[in-house]
This record gives C-alpha cells, structure tokens and sequence, in this order.
C-alpha cells in the first residue's frame, strides 16, 4: 500500500467556515497565494478569479515534451498522438452560439496547422482549432501532468474517473494557432475551471456572474462575440449580437470586466459562473480542468433547478402527456448536461467516499497523489447536506421523489452525514 506523506495533504483551517461570494469589483486578476488554505479562503470561496505563476508546471512533462523552443513540437505530438481522432473547431463557422465542428486525427490537424503557419495565418484558409480533447481519457499509459494540489478538491472528475464504465471526463487538452478563439460563455453546469497553458499566450476577457443582463441581446441569448460589439456598439449592424440587453433602462451599458494575458506556463483559475471569452495570442497548446467541489455545488445546484424551471416551463402545454416528469428529466440532460436523477447519484457518491474517510479513516486520494484532510471531509459533507435538504424539498414540490429517488433512502443519507459531523 501506497502511504502519503504529510505534504501531500490538502487540508484547510476550519470546516464551518461558510461559502459566500465576493461583491468587490475587482479591475485585476491577482496571483495566487502560495498555501492551498489561503487559496480555498481568498478565491474558492468568494469566487474570484487569480492567476498561478509558471513555476507550477515547470515539471510537467508536457511543457518540456510537448514545446520546441516555445513553439508546439509537432514532430513530437504527431508521434505520440498522430492517430488520436480529435473534435476540431472551425473558428470562422457559427452554428447558433457555438462553432461548427468536425473530427480530425492529430496527424491531420498539425498537418493544417504547419501549412496555415506557412501561408503566415492567411485569412483565405480555415481558422481550425482543437477543442475538448480527452487527451488522459484515452491515453491513460502517458503521464504528461500533475494536478495542483489547488485544484485536487475535484468532485466531477473524482466521481467519473471512479466510474470508467460511463467513458468521461472533465479533462481536455486545447491547441490552436495564433488567431484561434473561444466565443463568450460560461463553463459547463457554471463549474469551476483551470486552464494551464504548456506553450503560447492567452488574451482572457472575464465577466462577473452580476453581469450576465448586459452580455444578452433581447431574446435573452449570450453574446457570441464581445469583440465584434465592442467594434459595432455604434453601428446599425441588425445582427441581433449588438441588440445586446434584454432590459432597456441598461441598452448599450459596458459590462464590468477584467483583462489579462496568460503567458506560457501559467494557469489561469476560473470561478463558477464567470462568463468569460478567450483568445490565442500565439501559436499555443493548453491543459483545462471543469471541476465542482464544496466551494461551488451550491450554485451548481441553483444553475440546475433555475433550468429544471426553463425545460418545464418550455413544454408546459404538454403537461397532460405520459410520462412528462421523465421527459423533462430527459431535455433537463440534453440542455444542462446532467439531470436529477444523475445529480443525486453524483451527490451520494461524493458523500459516501467522505463518510468512509470520516467514520473508518479510509484515505481519499486524489489524482493518484493528493488526500484530502479530515476538516476538508467535514466541510464537503456540510455543503453537500444544505444542498440535499434544498433538493429534497424541489423534488418533492415537484411530486418525482420516486423518479429521483428510486431505490435510495436519501433520509439514511443525511443520517449517515450528520453522524459523521458529530464524531
């Protein structure tokens, strides 16, 4: 057996400690503190976004692997990877408020890649990019990086990487050239995310949650392209991008937001519900994580009951219909990437591995290398019980405790979470 030592222990100060948003208007990104308690204290916890210095990926194998003289080596990823079928966005193809994607293989890709540098990022060729490749998920023999102990408290990986059945991750590597970018969004369930790069720079372009009414033209939709405002916010453009506020008291008022560059070697820490925007300033390759944890699974919930209430709402008209609770479940998964019924199996999960470390001292390892503290056990349980009494409630308001529930007694659930408080 594998014992860890003493440092490889993530642990914080308190466990009682609350989650709560910051209300600063922040004008910059700060850099983040060196110890992972004033990281969960000053960021995790209000939610707000700080950048990583270089030196913590100065040992990953990819920034010295996967880089020739800080440009992407080629040779090296078309070796190792060349067969790897992989999801590529066209940069210059929208398709509602995404763009249009295909499959290439990584020997394809690069392919493009070095004649579009040839042709000096001609404007005449594809703006292609590599998105949301699941570069460990199918190569798990390769090391190429190690997770920060920042990031360990990483509830949606933990809970896919011990159920390989489902096939999934929230681990994706992104390589694009100079040019390439990623509209205005936010990330996926509002989690948190991380995003390292191993070669090239970043323009980022942040947006607190609070201003989500001025990034939304006047059918409620995300804007696709802030820069292309920014350029046309004066124009009679009709393009319904620069229509772009839903409430006319605040037509045409500048978001609050935050600017910085991310240099080759940093990692960039993005809070739940951040609509941010992103841009490749060079040639560049970069490691992301999505995770959810303690500090954000309330607002996970509240994004996932806000588009409970969206879905049911949109089919209110067939509500008569057989099966209507279990149809709304299905367009709830299909719209928001996870429905109830998975919500509460994810939440079980989490709660049974920290019950185990609690009450039998079972160590919880994360990424292979980092284990979780006793106060950092106690403080996930807390979160996790104030959101399973709001969810209990929900499910049984909306009369579908036996969808949801089916054959788990969440009662013993929270029985089982309050002994292991009190010990």
């Amino acid at each position: 057996m594998n014992i860890l030592v003493m440092s490889n222990v993530i642990e914080i100060n308190d466990h009682r400690i609350v989650t709560e948003s910051s209300n600063e208007e922040n004008e910059i990104i700060e850099i983040a503190p060196k110890s992972y308690n004033e990281f969960f204290e000053n960021f995790l916890l209000p939610n707000k976004p700080c950048v990583f210095d270089a030196q913590i990926t100065t040992n990953w194998p990819s920034r010295n692997d996967w880089k020739n003289n800080d440009e992407p080596n080629f040779d090296y990823l078309k070796l190792q990877f060349g067969d790897c079928l992989v999801p590529i966005a066209d940069c210059n193809k929208r398709v509602y408020n995404a763009q249009c994607k295909n499959n290439m293989s990584i020997k394809e890709y690069i392919n493009y890649w070095i004649d579009y540098q040839k042709c000096n990022y001609s404007n005449q060729m594809p703006l292609l990019y590599l998105k949301d490749w699941h570069c460990v998920n199918s190569n798990t023999n390769i090391y190429f990086y190690e997770v920060p102990q920042y990031f360990a408290s990483d509830w949606l990986n933990e809970y896919f990487i011990a159920h390989p059945d489902l096939n999934d991750d929230y681990m994706f590597v992104y390589m694009g050239p100079k040019g390439s970018w990623t509209p205005l969004h936010v990330d996926v369930f509002t989690s948190y995310s991380w995003s390292a790069n191993i070669v090239g720079k970043k323009r980022w372009l942040f947006f607190p949650p609070d201003q989500g009414t001025f990034l939304k033209n006047k059918n409620g939709d995300l804007i696709y392209d802030f820069s292309a405002v920014q350029l046309n916010d004066n124009s009679n453009n009709n393009n319904n991008d620069f229509n772009n506020c839903t409430n006319e008291k605040n037509i045409m008022k500048t978001p609050r937001s935050i600017e910085i560059i991310q240099e080759s070697g940093q990692i960039i820490f993005v809070p739940s519900g951040w609509y941010h925007q992103v841009w490749n300033l060079e040639d560049t390759i970069s490691i992301n994580h999505n995770w959810i944890n303690g500090c954000n699974i309330r607002k996970i919930w509240a994004a996932l009951r806000s588009e409970l209430l969206a879905v049911m709402k949109e089919i209110e008209d067939c509500k008569d219909m057989d099966n209507w609770n279990n149809h709304c479940q299905i367009m709830l998964k299909a719209s928001f990437g996870i429905n109830y019924i998975q919500f509460y199996e994810f939440l079980l999960f989490i709660a049974e591995q920290r019950i185990q470390s609690v009450i039998n001292n079972v160590p919880l390892v994360s990424f292979k290398k980092w284990s979780l503290g006793r106060n950092h056990c106690l403080f996930d349980l807390r979160q996790i019980r104030n959101v399973l009494q709001s969810f209990i409630e929900d499910v049984k308001e909306k009369n579908i405790s036996s969808l949801v529930f089916k054959n788990y007694n969440v009662e013993d659930l929270i029985l089982r979470i309050d002994e292991s408080l009190s010990i």
